[in-house]
């Protein structure tokens, strides 16, 4: 698909400030249009134009009429306290996206799912795409991812020449994310960034995946200039954490909702249930169609992260700083 034109939401979050530099290098496209409500002041790379634009509210037809694809990313995990803005953006937003996609005439939509959509599964063994979705109940974000891809399947049914990927990563870390993934998941206390290392990840008593962002990126590229669609895993082979000792999810789960009651901490205990949930992913149909392979371990994508969140202080978008308002997401 030479001189491909492509919209992205959430371009300024964690997966969008990587998959604009994918795009922008990439011969086949011409122009990327990238949308966000924050647009940098500042903008370096050639095929990049930015719109800015709140996905619950404003208009989006400029940025995706003659789109050749749209690339969904734009999602809110904070404030985690005010599900009902998560719920606005989430869900709400993505049904406007998905609406102004088609009304466009939009070819290929790809949309950014998570690990976080498919119902608990095992630790012992991977799952492909077949694992039943649900998401976990009572964490917001993988209530939404479920949903969100419910969204899809109405879609798919009334528009079957639509082109849909559903892309559903591990968990996403890139070092120059790390001020934006501070502010998701950290607390506020002086030294703790500095105590994050990979060993003691290794402790944790529960086992998932990890993925770098680049990683992702390049497989949302595939996707949205090939002709594939269908849902993808997008992890690694190897897996972080510790041993899996599914009796601590309760005590930790009381833990984190004690300490985000008390807004000392911004995870909310949904998170707990999801990290000790969630299936391991096996990626083998993302390698066997779209000819993906992760270039960076779990691991190393983990320690890049922890890196980021230790010593990261400049970051070249306003989400990726963790500024303002919430920021958009891409997980």
């Amino acid at each position: 698909m030479p001189g491909s034109t492509i919209t992205v939401t959430g371009a300024s979050g964690n997966v969008g400030a990587a998959l604009l530099d994918v795009l922008d290098t990439d011969p086949r496209v011409a122009e990327v249009r990238a949308l966000s409500r924050r647009p940098p002041e500042q903008e370096h790379r050639a095929k990049v134009r930015w719109f800015g634009a709140d996905i619950t509210v404003d208009d989006l037809e400029p940025a995706v009429v003659g789109a050749d694809a749209l690339v969904h990313l734009a999602w809110l995990i904070q404030p985690s306290w005010d599900v009902d803005a998560q719920r606005r953006t989430n869900v709400d937003g993505s049904a406007r996206v998905f609406a102004a996609a088609v009304a466009a005439g939009v070819p290929a939509l790809v949309h950014a799912s998570s690990v976080g959509a498919y119902a608990a599964g095992p630790k012992d063994r991977t799952v492909d795409e077949s694992w039943p979705l649900g998401g976990h109940p009572h964490h917001p974000y993988s209530r939404h991812k479920a949903e969100v891809e419910g969204l899809l399947d109405t879609i798919e049914a009334d528009h079957p020449t639509l082109r849909v990927v559903r892309m559903r990563p591990a968990l996403i870390f890139q070092e120059r994310a790390g001020l934006e993934l501070k502010r998701y998941f950290l607390p506020r206390l002086p030294g703790l960034p500095a105590a994050l290392r990979p060993s003691l990840v290794d402790r944790v008593p529960t086992r998932f995946q990890v993925v770098h962002a680049i990683d992702v990126a390049r497989a949302f590229a595939e996707a949205a200039l090939g002709s594939v669609s269908g849902a993808f895993n997008l992890a690694t082979d190897d897996v972080v954490g510790g041993r899996h000792v599914p009796a601590l999810r309760l005590p930790a789960r009381a833990a984190a909702s004690l300490t985000w009651r008390a807004h000392l901490q911004p995870v909310d205990p949904g998170w707990v249930r999801l990290v000790f949930g969630c299936p391991l992913l096996d990626s083998s149909r993302a390698r066997d169609v779209l000819g993906w392979s992760p270039a960076m371990s779990g691991h190393e994508a983990l320690a890049e992260g922890l890196e980021g969140m230790r010593t990261t202080r400049r970051a070249p978008t306003a989400a990726l700083r963790g500024e303002g308002a919430p920021p958009e997401a891409g997980s």
